[in-house]
């Protein structure tokens, strides 16, 4: 599936990923391959990405996810360096 980070001011992340894992405003959740269209609050925290390379991760302040045709978006208010 590609995920695609981005944050007001630039593209963080852009590519092919296995699984990603996202701090929900209710709890920490997964995305893999084919799953149901979703649109999800997120709190800030960390987003662990699982691509062939490994993992990443990226800690965020905050924002909103959708996924949608197994392309999956994060709006994030900011990540940190």
């Amino acid at each position: 599936m590609h995920l695609e980070i981005i944050t007001p001011d630039r593209k963080v992340f852009a590519g092919e990923v296995t699984s990603a894992q996202f701090p929900g405003s209710d709890g920490l959740f997964e995305v893999l391959n084919n799953h149901a269209p979703l649109i999800s609050a997120l709190k800030a925290g960390t987003i662990t990405v699982t691509s062939g390379g490994g993992r990443e991760a990226f800690r965020i302040e905050g924002g909103v996810v959708e996924v949608l045709r197994n392309n999956v978006i994060v709006l994030a208010e900011g990540v940190a360096a």
